[in-house]
């Protein structure tokens, strides 16, 4: 849900799971308790106004037990959404809350519960503004209770000019800083197909335009248009949704977005003079620049990538590649298309963090060449998510003269101090831009958008099957053009009217990209009067301007929506220099949130029951209602004598490992991952071995820990030769004397390995002389062995059947092993490009392309340089054959072109001849030529 979230939310206690330096522990399943759930259904309403969402969230509870019950959940929402309603229904009772000072409603919350009265409490986290806890307390037995949320958010507009609409559905654990508070609590989690609970939603949109289709990740029931104009439609999700991803609509109309001003009036009961009271004014402005200023990209710039590298990079996304292959792709395309001259370097971060270069370098191709092979060895086995450090030490490096830094900032979100981090990039964004990236479900929108909005740069999202590379590369287009500097608003309104800026002032445009501004209008004016907006910046050092005119004349039917935007603006600003100057408009935050019911990090929504008479008898039972888990499961190894080896399944096999956020000394670790097909549609997607060699393997001990499907589950009752414990989430964990399992009929006599359908178990006896080091290398071996061939010992039939199709390895000894895997013939083709832009013929060229070297060279125009020649070939060969990519190599192949272009090359026969050797018939224009 969103709010709907809550829905598959879970928790305990106004706090967040978290534990310092690692991962939270969200081990301990109440379903497995056998305990009920009190949570039924939830039911999502989205009413989308042209660019502006209403989002109603229904949820439903019964309590089926013989004592009172308090319910807990903790569930994600949009940052930048404002939470204004929050009521429940008990029986015939409707009871709508209130906002009031934190403190204080959690008092009223307690004080009721203790009294044997009902109560309900709605908080916004003190660490994060996307994350929400609601507690329903007192629920008698036998008695039921629907409880509505309501929130509304603005939509942000994609490269394709979708508008985007996310409910969450997805809360990950978020990473506790070493050296931070420790707020610990469990969270509950199942797997997403054994969520209790169900989810409907239906989306009603209308705008001035016409609805042309409607996108969505997840399973949709056809569109309906609901008048003849097609201004209004509505679309259901389809039944039977699992929690397995966020509910994500895109949105498109059939005419280009517009700039528009849209005019509230003020609420009747409210004092004139004050935000409810008087009108709002929503401005949507979409920048148009000059042609002959946006067709050129400058060559200067200081480009510092900022990549994750925690664990969870590792998962994969639905497309069926990790997340750290994903970025790792994008930063070849990223490196590929910088221009010559400018300054870049690479830093990487998880529990702690590293740089490429000790400070940026100029981009050449020695120092491209030597950044490629760098994060080519990159993989995620940094820990976890300490994201602050690193840009700490961004900023403390002093800015190069003439080439604005440009930060791109690339994960999967999951941090708790998501408010320090976005102070910090505020506090110095007149040094930088920041662009951020949201890779995979669950990632914090608070974080993503408040690190490019307080950046002056522009967030982006990648989830389900996207791509990450043209949404970043749309970015880099960004950070390439001119910089729009000196920007600022001017009102021209009818005399007596006055405007009050409710947002921050505009720091950033980008040309097609949507700015809002709100404005409280004091004064009064006639229905006829008209105003005008003007924005004046500089742009390539020219004075530029756009202007809006709008009626004064209030909107129909758009209820306080407007107005709640607009305090939530303000409300987000006031909690930023509270935090900057230490409480000084701390009341006045708690003042806004009261007046306009919006919900704010110092307020939350209370409602108490009074209309019972009678007390609620009996002890109070705390329910965690569970939400769907989407991480994977692993397990360390415990040493001799362990009694079980089950781990907090949140944790990633490398920070088991570790102590206090570092290797424990003397153990080496490897991971090594099969991707498998059939399965993986069944949401059993990888095996995982380890296999560690500390002193356990001088002594004949060595273990190994895999995920198991539950089709195996006989083939496992076999391997019980060694101690094993099977969990309700079908986990199998086993530690093996080498010797027992040499004498097990399952084990493959001369190379110790024991191989089962869709495990790997591995070992090699204790061998005396030989260091653990050692033998854990020729296990490695072994394992890299097993993993290339085909299987033949045990299980032939599964065997054939569950063949990885891919391998990465992981590993902290000397010399790490590449990935070996496929990659798309673009990314190869870009891979060869030089950093000049120019392409090398040779038999790497020749493959891609599909071609003998021997044809190509022989097809070369006569007196045309064989680099001329390449490079020509290449684009033809990326728009003959790539074209429908175009957004992602576009800059590469500019690039190219900028390097053809004095090279004194006859381009037209070179085209026609690229054109017979290659079948195509892309024309010389097409190419910038």
């Amino acid at each position: 849900m969103s709010i709907a979230l809550a829905v598959q939310l879970t928790v305990k206690v106004f706090k967040f799971p978290c534990c310092t330096g690692k991962k939270m522990n969200n081990s301990g399943l109440l379903t497995a308790k056998r305990n009920p759930v009190p949570l039924k259904s939830i039911e999502v309403e989205l009413q989308v106004r042209d660019h502006v969402a209403t989002v109603v969230s229904t949820l439903n509870y019964e309590n089926k037990e013989d004592k009172p019950v308090e319910a807990v959940f903790v569930f994600p929402l949009p940052g930048d959404a404002a939470v204004c309603h929050f009521s429940a229904k008990v029986g015939q009772t409707h009871i709508v809350a209130e906002v009031k000072e934190k403190q204080q409603a959690r008092e009223e919350y307690d004080d009721a519960l203790s009294s044997g009265q009902q109560a309900f409490l709605l908080e916004e986290s003190d660490q994060s503004p996307d994350i929400f806890s609601l507690s329903v307390g007192s629920l008698p037995p036998g008695e039921s209770a629907s409880i509505r949320l309501e929130y509304v958010t603005e939509l942000a507009v994609q490269a394709d000019d979708g508008l985007r609409f996310c409910l969450p559905a997805v809360l990950n654990p978020r990473y506790q800083p070493q050296g931070s508070e420790d707020v610990s609590v469990q969270v509950t989690s199942v797997p997403a197909s054994l969520v209790p609970y169900s989810l409907s939603f239906s989306a009603r949109v209308s705008s001035p335009r016409p609805v042309s289709k409607v996108e969505s990740s997840c399973s949709l029931e056809p569109l309906q248009h609901l008048n003849t104009d097609q201004t209004q439609a509505m679309v259901k999700l389809a039944a039977g949704h699992k929690f397995d991803r966020d509910v994500e609509l895109l949105i498109y109309y059939k005419d280009a977005h517009q700039p528009t001003a849209v005019v509230e009036a003020g609420q009747a009961s409210a004092k004139p003079g004050t935000l409810m009271g008087d009108p709002v004014v929503m401005l949507s402005l979409y920048p148009e620049f000059p042609k002959s200023v946006m067709s050129s990209l400058t060559s200067c710039g200081e480009f510092v990538f900022l990549m994750d590298r925690s664990g969870s990079m590792d998962y994969r996304m639905r497309n069926g590649q990790s997340r750290i292959d994903s970025a790792k792709d994008t930063l070849l395309l990223l490196l590929k298309s910088l221009p010559m001259g400018c300054y870049f370097n690479i830093y990487s971060f998880g529990y702690r963090f590293e740089q490429i270069f000790p400070k940026s370098v100029e981009y050449n191709q020695q120092t491209m060449q030597e950044a490629l092979k760098k994060v080519e060895m990159m993989f995620s086995d940094l820990g976890g998510t300490e994201i602050l450090r690193p840009l700490e030490d961004i900023y403390s490096k002093p800015c190069i003269i003439s080439h604005p830094r440009q930060l791109f900032v690339f994960t999967d979100g999951e941090v708790r101090n998501t408010k320090e981090v976005i102070d910090l990039v505020k506090k110095n964004a007149g040094s930088h831009r920041c662009f951020s990236f949201g890779i995979g479900e669950g990632v914090s929108s608070a974080l993503i958008n408040g690190m490019a909005k307080e950046g002056g740069g522009h967030a982006q999202f990648i989830t389900r099957t996207d791509r990450m590379q043209p949404k970043v590369m749309q970015s880099l287009k960004f950070a390439l053009h001119p910089f729009v500097a000196d920007i600022s608003v001017a009102w021209d309104l009818p005399k007596g009217v006055s405007a009050t800026l409710l947002s921050p002032p505009v720091s950033a445009l980008f040309q097609g990209q949507r700015s809002l501004i709100y404005a409280q209008l004091t004064g009064k004016s006639s229905k006829e009067a008209e105003g005008s907006v003007t924005v004046k910046y500089s742009l390539a050092g020219q004075p530029s301007q756009n202007q809006l005119h709008f009626n004064l004349k209030p909107a129909e039917d758009t209820g306080l929506t407007i107005h709640r935007l607009g305090a939530r603006a303000l409300i987000r600003s006031l909690e930023m220099e509270e935090r900057k100057i230490c409480n000084r408009d701390k009341t006045k935050v708690v003042q806004l949130s009261v007046q306009s019911g919006v919900s704010s990090s110092f307020t939350a929504f209370i409602a108490v029951n009074k209309t019972n008479s009678q007390a609620i008898q009996g002890p109070l039972v705390r329910r965690n209602v569970p939400t769907a888990s989407l991480n994977y499961h692993y397990a360390p190894l415990k040493s001799k004598g362990s009694a079980n080896l089950v781990s907090p399944r949140s944790q990633d096999i490398f920070a088991s490992l570790r102590s206090n956020g570092r290797p424990k000394p003397g153990i080496q670790y490897m991971n090594a991952v099969l991707m498998q097909d059939d399965r993986a549609r069944r949401g059993i997607q990888y095996d995982y071995a380890a296999l560690i060699p500390d002193d356990r393997a001088r002594s004949g001990w060595v273990g190994c820990s895999v995920l198991r499907s539950s089709e195996s589950e006989n083939t496992y009752e076999q391997l019980r030769s060694g101690r094993c414990a099977t969990s309700s989430d079908e986990k199998c964990y086993s530690t093996l004397r080498s010797s027992e399992l040499k004498r097990s009929s399952l084990c493959d006599q001369s190379s110790h390995t024991l191989v089962s359908g869709s495990v790997c178990f591995t070992t090699a006896p204790s061998q005396k002389g030989k260091s653990a080091t050692g033998q854990f290398s020729q296990m490695k071996k072994k394992l890299f062995d097993w993993l290339k061939t085909p299987k033949t010992s045990l299980d032939t039939e599964n065997a054939a059947k569950f063949q990885p199709t891919e391998w990465d390895v992981h590993t902290k000894l000397a010399g790490a092993v590449p990935t070996q895997s496929y990659r798309d013939p673009l990314l190869q083709l870009v891979s060869l490009q030089e950093a000049s832009g120019c392409w090398l013929l040779n038999a790497a060229l020749a493959a891609i392309v599909e071609k003998n070297i021997e044809d190509m060279t022989r097809s070369k125009p006569a007196k045309v340089s064989e680099e001329v020649w390449a490079t020509v070939l290449a684009l033809v060969w990326l728009y003959g054959f790539k074209i429908s990519a175009k957004e992602e190599w576009d800059l590469l192949a500019l690039k190219a072109a900028l390097w053809l272009h004095p090279q004194d090359a006859p381009f037209a026969e070179c085209v026609e001849a690229g054109n017979s050797l290659l079948g195509c018939s892309v024309q010389k224009d097409d190419l910038g030529l």
